[in-house]
């Protein structure tokens, strides 16, 4: 399965497509990831970069870590 994201698309949509998403993002620090309405809510709006710099998260080491996962960002 090919399994390509695009970080233009918000949390919501990526979370949606790939469920699996959610606890790779919790490991890297997004804890309110996994909080009831979240994803329904500031998910809707939020990137992955908007949410790295709200959080302090490198964007990079959240890239290597879906890449470990098997994913391709698309650019």
């Amino acid at each position: 399965m090919d399994k390509k994201i695009q970080f233009s698309h918000t949390v919501y949509e990526l979370t949606t497509a790939h469920p699996e998403i959610i606890s790779i993002l919790q490991e890297q620090g997004f804890d309110q990831i996994t909080k009831p309405g979240m994803l329904q809510t500031a998910g809707r709006m939020m990137t992955i970069p908007n949410g790295c710099r709200m959080k302090g998260i490198s964007v990079d080491t959240v890239k290597e870590a879906l890449r470990n996962h098997g994913f391709t960002i698309v650019e």
